[in-house]
């Protein structure tokens, strides 16, 4: 939105949109449906942009090397973990992962609605995850043709709760080779 950071832009539209849920008349019978045939719409679109963005990580089926450590997940206890996989490979778990987020949020939207009776999450949730999905790597550069270097290179960074990492994927040839050394193959220590 405007060169904001995505998050900060988030913020603003959500807030935006609850001033307006403010002055939608939700117990209008035609209103209400016409906020969940949107709700239905924006789902459907990004569920079609990520049909076409997993046709175009296929038809370039890129099987370039691609190396980096993921970080260990917080308070694990475990060691980084070396990954070795294809540019397609990535991008297709990177698309599942989509899917998923999707769907859960679908759920709990759901639920909100339904079950709960809360009639606002439908309009706020029509916008934000279609935002979400037009400004994500794998649209901008499958879908919108960007080249992927600078903040589009991969490996991505994962983004934890509220934007805070859980630690930073690293994909510098130190910190591979590093990473390397210490994978033993498999051999369980006793």
């Amino acid at each position: 939105m405007f060169g904001l950071n995505p998050q900060i832009s988030n913020v603003v539209v959500v807030l935006g949109l609850m001033q307006v849920a403010k002055k939608i008349p939700f117990e209008d019978e035609n209103v209400l449906w016409g906020v969940r045939g949107l709700y239905i719409l924006s789902n459907l679109l990004i569920f079609i942009l990520y049909v076409y963005v997993g046709k175009q990580i296929k038809a370039k089926n890129d099987m370039t090397t691609l190396k980096y450590v993921e970080p260990a997940s917080p308070l694990s206890g475990e060691e980084p973990k070396l990954v070795t996989t294809t540019i397609s490979q990535y991008d297709e778990t990177q698309l599942k992962s989509l899917y998923k987020s999707q769907l859960t949020g679908m759920a709990m939207v759901g639920f909100m609605h339904l079950y709960m009776k809360y009639t606002n999450p439908l309009l706020i949730q029509s916008i934000i995850p279609l935002k979400g999905a037009l400004e994500g790597n794998l649209v901008k550069i499958h879908a919108f043709g960007q080249p992927a270097s600078g903040d589009l290179k991969r490996p991505w960074k994962a983004a934890g709760f509220m934007g805070a990492a859980g630690g930073e994927t690293k994909s510098d040839r130190k910190s591979v080779e590093q990473a390397e050394k210490q994978y033993r193959g498999g051999a369980k220590e006793e």
